[in-house]
C-alpha cells in the first residue's frame, strides 16, 4: 500500500468522521496522487544537478535535432505553455549557455532558438537517462500488465472533466 501524503489521510479521516464508510475510491484516488507526486519529485531531483526544470527539459528536446530552431510561439505551442512563461524558460537556458537566440535571416524581427553545443550534449545524454528511468519505473510489470494499467487509467481519465472529451478517441 502506497503510503498517503499528510493531506490525504486528513481528508481520509475527516469522511470518515463524517460517517462516509466506502473511502476506497477515495483512497485509491489519493494513492494515484501520491504516485504522480512521487514521480514528479524524483524528475525534479534528476534534473536540478544539471540546473534543469521539468519546463526546462522539455525545451531541450524540443529543440533537439532543429538546427533551424524554433520559434518562441512555437515553442510554446508544442509546450503548452504561455509566451510568458516560454521567456523565462529561454532566458534561463540562455544564461546557463544551453541555447542561443538569433534573428531569422528572412525577418530579422523574428528570432530562431537553437541549441548550443551544450545544449546538444545535455539532451542527448539527459535523453538516455531519463528514458532508462521511466523504463525502471514500469519494469517490474509484464507487457499483458502495463495494458491493463493503461486501459485502467484511461478508463479514470474518460471519468475527469479533462479526459470526458476524448470518448470517442
Amino acid at each position: 500500500m502506497i503510503t498517503l501524503e499528510q493531506k490525504h489521510l486528513a481528508l481520509l479521516d475527516e469522511a470518515r468522521q463524517r460517517g462516509q464508510t466506502d473511502i476506497g475510491n477515495l483512497r485509491l484516488c489519493f494513492e494515484l496522487l501520491t504516485l504522480a507526486a512521487a514521480i514528479d519529485r524524483d524528475c525534479a531531483a534528476r534534473l536540478a544537478p544539471h540546473q534543469l526544470s521539468e519546463g526546462k527539459f522539455v525545451l531541450l528536446f524540443l529543440l533537439r535535432d532543429r538546427p533551424d530552431g524554433l520559434s518562441p510561439h512555437e515553442l510554446a505551442e508544442r509546450a503548452g505553455v504561455t509566451r510568458a512563461t516560454i521567456t523565462g524558460l529561454l532566458d534561463g537556458l540562455e544564461r546557463d549557455g544551453f541555447l542561443a537566440r538569433n534573428a531569422m535571416a528572412e525577418d530579422r524581427r523574428r528570432v530562431a532558438v537553437r541549441l548550443t553545443g551544450k545544449g546538444e550534449e545535455m539532451a542527448a545524454t539527459l535523453f538516455q537517462e531519463h528514458t532508462r528511468w521511466i523504463d525502471t519505473l514500469l519494469a517490474d510489470l509484464s507487457d499483458d500488465e502495463q495494458r491493463v494499467l493503461s486501459g485502467l487509467l484511461r478508463r479514470v481519465w474518460l471519468a475527469t472533466d479533462s479526459g470526458s472529451g476524448d470518448r470517442t478517441a
